[in-house]
């Protein structure tokens, strides 16, 4: 069950937002195997001036067009993490226009108990998922 995060700056049309969140959801079910239905995604917008990312280095121009995707979820491996930011990065340039240089993702873990989809219970631990 992943939970996606997609901060970026205003100024998307509504049809480009929808694009970019439907290609996250078709890299994880692609390569994380999250199932479909299985999905919880939350986009932000933010003024100009309220994402700073710089390069960390790495030389790597960004532009206005930067994006920040947070992927929280359990279970994948290094090389399952290391697909997402490929497969990110090549289908969100192909398919919405975002630059590779302007994509920073990070993925968190989370264990079975931190997660409750509603009704005040942890449905990973009672067994109802």
């Amino acid at each position: 069950m992943p939970l996606v995060r997609i901060d970026l700056l205003e100024g998307r049309a509504d049809d480009e937002l929808r694009t970019i969140a439907d290609v996250v959801q078709e890299c994880l079910e692609d390569v994380f195997a999250a199932p479909p239905r299985d999905r919880y995604q939350v986009i932000t917008e933010h003024r100009p001036g309220r994402i700073i990312c710089e390069d960390t280095g790495l030389g790597l121009e960004r532009s206005d067009g930067v994006m920040v995707v947070q992927v929280t979820q359990q279970g994948r491996s290094a090389a399952q993490k290391q697909a997402l930011y490929a497969a990110l990065a090549e289908r969100l340039e192909q398919r919405a226009g975002v630059r590779p240089e302007d994509l920073v993702v990070s993925v968190v873990a989370a264990e079975r108990e931190d997660w409750s989809f509603g009704l005040g219970r942890a449905q990973f631990l009672t067994g109802e998922l």
